[in-house]
């Protein structure tokens, strides 16, 4: 009998989150060059993690130095709460001509996009976070992905990049200005994906030189 109800308390979940979460079973260590990375960002009513919601999501993914553009993922999400404020940044109306879909939708479609991949953004910890609370509202887990900081990372970085002190905080417009990284299609979720993409290609590329081009640097916190 306990048996029995141990088996009915247990939660199923959909087929789409299991697939996701089997993708991380039995993978191997690659080096750096051989890791899939996936940048990606996400356009959101506001900074609550509560009470805001996604907008957009916009991801990008490339092994070694070979960003797949024709590969990228752009979603735009149906939602009925909305901050007229945000519009002169991100510029997305509550209505509009745009093909938008459902939470539920953009979770499936955004979890088969990056799988097992290390994910990549600038101020992760907000990305991070607002797509937990999406997945919570619609029963699911938390993202087991690994998470690489741009902004963190650089900073992290900047005495072995440059000489010169620098500030302590950086945006995404401040790497752009500092790595000579153009700033096309900015404030939208997939071309800030793409602009992070390219930032942490060149910030890899300067620790390579360097010799400090190794797993242990990029995770630790």
């Amino acid at each position: 009998m306990i048996f029995k109800w141990f088996n009915k308390s247990k939660k199923e979940y959909p087929a789409f989150w299991m697939d996701y979460i089997n993708s991380f079973k039995n993978v191997n260590k690659n080096s750096i060059e051989d890791t899939r990375f996936v940048a990606f960002d996400t356009e959101t009513t506001g900074f609550d993690r509560k009470k805001d919601r996604i907008l957009s999501i916009g991801a990008v993914s490339f092994v070694g130095k070979s960003i797949q553009v024709n590969n990228s993922l752009e979603l735009y999400l149906q939602q009925e709460i909305f901050n007229p404020e945000t519009v002169k940044i991100h510029g997305l109306m509550k209505k509009g001509s745009l093909e938008k879909v459902t939470e539920l939708e953009a979770i499936k479609i955004f979890l088969d996009y990056i799988k097992n991949a290390d994910l990549i953004a600038h101020h992760a910890n907000f990305d991070k976070t607002m797509m937990n609370e999406m997945l919570s509202r619609n029963g699911l887990g938390k993202l087991k992905n690994r998470f690489i900081d741009t902004g963190y990372l650089f900073n992290k970085s900047k005495h072995i990049i440059y000489r010169e002190n620098l500030k302590e905080h950086y945006t995404l417009d401040d790497l752009c200005n500092e790595l000579n990284v153009p700033k096309v299609d900015r404030h939208t979720a997939n071309g800030d994906a793409l602009i992070t993409a390219i930032v942490f290609l060149k910030i890899l590329s300067r620790l390579d030189k360097r010799k400090n081009l190794e797993w242990d640097y990029l995770l630790k916190s």
